[in-house]
This record gives C-alpha cells, sequence and structure tokens, in this order.
C-alpha cells in the first residue's frame, strides 16, 4: 500500500533532500507548523527559513533535510543539537532516536533507548521549545532535555554523544569540545562558513573531515 506524505515531506523527497526511510517518517510526524509563531503557520510548509523572533529563524527544510542525511541519526542514540531554536529539528531527532531497536532486545533498549540535549542560548526560545517539544511528550517521556547555555562548549553532562549536530555557522573550525564529547565512532554535522562539515571520529585524536559547499546559516555566538 502507498504510504502518504505530507506535502512538504513529499517535496523534499521528489527533490532528492530526503532518502532515508527513518527521516522521511520523521519529517512526516514532526510538524513544523507546530514550531512556529501563529502569524507564520500559513508558511510552515514551504521550503523557506522563518522569523521565530528573537532575532532567529527556523531553519529552511532543505537544509535540515540535508543534514539529518548527513548525520544519518538511529534509534537508540544520544544526540546532541546545538542550537534549538523552537524545537523543529530537536523534535524530528527525538522521534528517530527513540524508536525501539529491531533486534529483539526490548528490556535492555528500554533502558538505553536514545535522547536528545539541545542547548539554546536564549532563554525564552528554550521556553517556546519546551513547550513545543512537550506537545509531542518528548520532554515528560525524558527523550529530550533542553538547556540554556554556550553551545560552543557542548554539554559536556550529557557526554559523550553519537551524534552532534548544529544549527548555526562556525568560523573556521568547529568547536573542540565538541570533538571531544562525541563518541569514537561518532559524527558531527555542522556549518562551517558558507560550507556544511561532516566529521567522524575515528580514533581518540584521529577524524576524518568532508565539505560540502554552498549553504548560508547564521553565525553560531558566543556569549
Amino acid at each position: 500500500m502507498e504510504t502518504h506524505y505530507n506535502e512538504l515531506t513529499d517535496a523534499l523527497m521528489q527533490d532528492g533532500y530526503l532518502k532515508t526511510q527513518e527521516i522521511i517518517d520523521a519529517f512526516d510526524r514532526i510538524d513544523r507548523a507546530d514550531f512556529v509563531p501563529d502569524d507564520q503557520k500559513e508558511h510552515a510548509h514551504q521550503n523557506v527559513p522563518l522569523s521565530i523572533g528573537f532575532d532567529q529563524t527556523i531553519s529552511q527544510p532543505l537544509s535540515v533535510a540535508f543534514m539529518l542525511e548527513l548525520l544519518q541519526p538511529k534509534a537508540g542514540e544520544r544526540v546532541l543539537d546545538v542550537g534549538s531554536g523552537s524545537g523543529w529539528q530537536t523534535a524530528i531527532l527525538a522521534d528517530i532516536v527513540s524508536k525501539k531497536m529491531s533486534d529483539g532486545k526490548e528490556s535492555e533498549e528500554e533502558a538505553s533507548r536514545g535522547s536528545v540535549v539541545a542547548v539554546e542560548r536564549i532563554p525564552e526560545l528554550q521556553a517556546i521549545a519546551n513547550a513545543n517539544l512537550e506537545r509531542y511528550g518528548f520532554v515528560g517521556q525524558g527523550v529530550v532535555s533542553v538547556v540554556v547555555g554556550d553551545g560552543t562548549k557542548g554539554f559536556k553532562k550529557g557526554a559523550p554523544y553519537d551524534k552532534i549536530i548544529a544549527s548555526a555557522s562556525s568560523e573556521g573550525e568547529v568547536p573542540v569540545a565538541w570533538k571531544r564529547q562525541l563518541k569514537i565512532g561518532g559524527r558531527i554535522v555542522a556549518p562551517v562558513g558558507s560550507s556544511i562539515v561532516v566529521i567522524d571520529k575515528v580514533s581518540k585524536m584521529k577524524y576524518v573531515k568532508k565539505e560540502h559547499f554552498g549553504f548560508n546559516f547564521s553565525p553560531l555566538i558566543v556569549p
């Protein structure tokens, strides 16, 4: 039986940005309209960034899809989301990582289910993200923690992470703290300048980096 996706998910699939089934399904389940202000809801399913107040935007869906396809989050993983904004990308990640593993070890996996730590520097946005995420039950279920802090420092208390993703652009290199808080075998996907970089941690001191050019993100601000 053919699956029918919402208009935004369908457009991103047709344009080749959404490819992985788990990510496609999460995009479809998490409605972007739940994460934008009331005056922006009519534009929520358009492929454009939108204002969420406080001089911040909710990212363009194309960029979120592209970065999540690079990140490849999986059920059971622990993810750090830097710059959560109103919580849309955080919710997509939570939907994916909180799913049960399909290996039959339900009792073990329940104890070690995936989770997302989201860091946001603006307290008002942290409160908005919390409220938005709780529409899906992610905060109350302990799947997501949204903390106020300096994203350039990561969040050491929740480390190590399987995956780290950022929504704002660093200059020159990704923060060293992120690399230190990443598990061996883990991956960082983050904007650097006008590129998106993918960094794989292959050993304690060795990283493999790939770069994808031609993107535009808000700068990562150090308080």
